[in-house]
């Protein structure tokens, strides 16, 4: 149903068709953006400048208006004089609301109050805007009322967010550089950027439920990636020594502050390399990144000082476990380890057997402790199908994870190589699948034949970057640094 607003709005638009004003504009070839209008300027320059942006303010007063317009970088005054614009293009000024889209011509100047503004000689309109974006009203105490504030509808219209939200844009403008720092990091060290399929016929890398889709064509069944890893190792195979890829991946998991189906992931293999090799470079990559992108090695995010200076802690899998749960996994009982989860007060504790009932127990000891960058190495091998054993400790695995600020921010093995242990280990997978873990990992015989032509030792790394942007961002919810994340259809 359109409002009363949107209604005035189309009038609007109507009556401007009947003026011959065309209310959608192809382009506009402006010289100039705000702040670049702003900061060039100079007491009695009298050089043209061509702008264009939203209109965010708009006060007539007779046969002048006042008005500020916004554009990417900033917003900037535009002062209309009906003498100087001229009669009819002065009037059209009464069509136009909030939120249009219009081109400005004319030199800079400053008012009696000081401000820096545009005395408009010419008016383009670029777009009618026929719905009022949600600008909201600022008082007198620069409490701003009615704007968009709502986190869901924010999330669902996304577009609008940005449009009335500076800060948000700024947001997804430091994504962006930190995807940019990644890829320029690891092509620095010789990393080949390649692309896997999306589309796989087997699903692994992970543990995790897939979504699944029908491919006609061939009648055949395909999965949507949950992980880039085994196609990765299959470059490796090939001879392409440093490979990445900042890719989507998904799994078919609930939504929480911290998941989203669709997320963003960085991973990068090298051969010849175990994961101390994969540990140092990652944390050259984290540290370095803080200080080019904020200029300090330290950050105040969610009420914590976060330390990004080199070394990171490094902390063992078994002794945090022993430390903050009271359990000795070289010698805890299934029993013993659901009592130390009811002691968490998890609900599913009696219904989690094996592997399942320590990454409980880890998730829900420790990782609440795990504030500063921190590398727990060295986890048991029930909970890592793709990584090599422990040298001298083989109940274990040459494995790490990366914490901060209580999430897991990055995930790296000494990648297994052998591929008669691959095998076993996709078997012990299998018989997990078959009692009733439907997250365990399928039986890859392609992967199993690459890594029969020979995979030479391998490093490698996952690196979520949403959950990073969520740290450096200082944001709480993981739809907040997703453009578009996943909602309830409406």
């Amino acid at each position: 149903m359109t409002s009363f607003v949107e209604a005035a709005r189309r009038e609007k638009l109507t009556e401007l068709v009947k003026r011959g004003v065309a209310p959608f504009a192809y382009r506009f070839d402006r010289t100039r953006t705000a702040r670049a209008a702003l900061e060039g300027f100079r007491e009695g320059d009298a050089a043209l400048h061509r702008l264009a942006g939203r209109l965010v303010a708009l006060r007539p007063h007779g046969k002048t208006t006042f008005a500020h317009l916004a554009d990417q970088s900033g917003r900037i005054q535009l002062y209309f004089k009906q003498d100087e614009l001229g009669a009819d293009a002065y009037e059209l000024l009464g069509l136009l609301d909030l939120g249009d889209l219009v081109g400005v011509e004319g030199p800079l100047f400053k008012t009696k109050t000081g401000e820096i503004s545009v005395r408009v000689q010419r008016l383009t309109l670029l777009t009618k805007s026929l719905r009022p974006l949600p600008l909201g009203k600022e008082d007198a105490s620069g409490v701003r009322h009615g704007e968009l504030s709502d986190p869901e509808l924010r999330a669902r219209q996304r577009y609008a967010d940005l449009a009335v939200h500076p800060e948000v844009r700024e947001l997804f403008r430091l994504r962006a550089r930190v995807v940019s720092y990644v890829r320029a990091f690891l092509d620095a060290r010789g990393y080949l950027e390649v692309e896997t399929p999306v589309l796989q016929p087997l699903y692994g890398g992970a543990t995790a439920h897939p979504f699944k889709t029908h491919y006609e064509a061939l009648d055949a069944d395909f999965y949507l990636r949950i992980a880039d890893e085994l196609y990765l190792k299959r470059c490796i195979v090939g001879g392409l020594e440093k490979v990445y890829e900042i890719a989507h991946d998904f799994r078919n998991e609930g939504m929480s502050r911290f998941h989203n189906p669709e997320f963003t992931m960085a991973e990068w293999y090298e051969a010849y390399a175990d994961y101390e090799v994969m540990l140092q470079l990652t944390e050259e990559m984290l540290a370095g990144m803080v200080r080019e992108l904020f200029g300090a090695t330290t950050l105040e995010r969610h009420g914590a000082t976060l330390a990004f200076e080199r070394p990171f802690a490094r902390r063992d899998f078994a002794t945090l476990v022993r430390e903050t749960a009271g359990v000795d996994l070289g010698r805890a009982s299934e029993g013993e380890l659901r009592a130390a989860l009811k002691r968490k007060d998890v609900p599913e504790a009696d219904q989690l057997a094996g592997a399942k009932l320590v990454d409980e127990v880890f998730k829900n000891y420790v990782e609440p402790t795990l504030v500063q960058p921190t590398f727990v190495l060295d986890y048991p091998v029930a909970l890592s199908p793709l990584a090599k054993l422990k040298r001298g400790d083989p109940p274990r695995v040459e494995r790490w994870e990366l914490f901060i600020q209580k999430r897991e921010i990055a995930n790296a093995f000494s990648e297994l190589n052998d591929p008669e242990e691959q095998r076993r280990r996709f078997e012990q997978q299998a018989r997990l699948r078959a009692a009733g873990d439907q997250e365990a990992q399928l039986l890859d015989e392609d992967f199993l034949r690459a890594l029969e032509y020979g995979m030479p030792p391998t490093g490698g790394v996952g690196m979520g970057i949403d959950r990073l942007l969520m740290i450096l961002a200082d944001q709480t919810n993981i739809r907040d640094v997703i453009l578009f994340p996943m909602l309830r259809p409406e």
